[in-house]
């Protein structure tokens, strides 16, 4: 872990901010090489990328300073925007960064399935870099393994103020390395020319299925809000049924037009 990469002029560099930076880039340019491959609106993406990028953020910090842990920020208003405590939920990122793409490719006549079925695979990429910054910033842990195994995490970090020197499931490198699974996967579903929709909705499924399960490990937080599952599991729940309900009614459309 090595949340500060340096200082300049007394103000720190964080490895958490930079990581996240990287993470849009990258998931940019690999949304441009699809795009560009596929031969339809390439020049949009870099827009698209800045515009839903810039959301992501936003909403990724409002998800997680209201769903996850309002109890502490609504006494701590002023550390609503200090990110580098706690960071972003990616569930609400990604939302407020496909609303925000949504919207443009409406203004700009855009196809949104047919786009979200060519870029989508760079969404996942981009979350699996940005796990590398939960990572080194020591939060999105894991909860005690109750072993002699895990990832001890040193002093300064979330981790260790929640758990101290106790090994931990490393919940967010295993997290990382299922978003390239499902990366793979969109990729090579995609070859195959599904109906209209189907990978964009695909995405969702495959990534919320995977945090339900992963979510049992996580340790930085650990109030059931429903039937004794998290906050994170039960919107999993929710975007499931709602991409699964998606899926299917493209394939139906797509018969029906055929």
């Amino acid at each position: 872990m090595y949340p500060v990469l340096c200082t300049i002029f007394g103000f720190p560099i964080r490895m958490y901010g930079l990581i996240t930076i990287l993470s849009i880039g990258l998931a940019t340019g690999v949304a441009y090489f699809l795009a560009k491959q596929d031969g339809r609106w390439h020049q949009h993406v870099l827009d698209i990328g800045i515009y839903g990028g810039a959301a992501g953020i936003i909403g990724g910090r409002l998800w997680d300073v209201f769903f996850f842990d309002w109890g502490y920020y609504s006494h701590h208003l002023t550390e609503i925007f200090n990110v580098w405590q706690g960071g972003m939920a990616i569930q609400g990122g990604i939302l407020f960064g496909t609303i925000a793409g949504v919207i443009y490719c409406k203004k700009h006549h855009i196809d949104c399935l047919e786009f979200g079925d060519i870029v989508c695979p760079s969404m996942i990429f981009g979350q699996a870099v940005g796990r590398m910054a939960n990572l080194l910033n020591g939060d999105a842990f894991g909860a005690p393994t109750g072993g002699s195994f895990g990832i001890l995490y040193p002093a300064g970090t979330l981790a260790h103020s929640a758990y101290g020197t106790a090994p931990l499931w490393p919940a967010e490198i295993w997290e990382g390395q299922i978003d390239i699974l499902i990366f793979a996967i969109l990729l090579i579903y995609r070859s195959t020319e599904p109906a209209k929709g189907r990978v964009l909705f695909l995405y969702p499924m495959l990534y919320s299925t995977a945090r339900f399960f992963l979510e049992y490990l996580r340790g930085d937080y650990a109030a059931s809000t429903f039937m004794g599952l998290k906050s994170a599991q039960c919107s999993s729940v929710l975007i499931f049924l709602i991409a699964l309900t998606c899926f299917i009614c493209c394939g139906r459309k797509n018969k029906e037009n055929s």
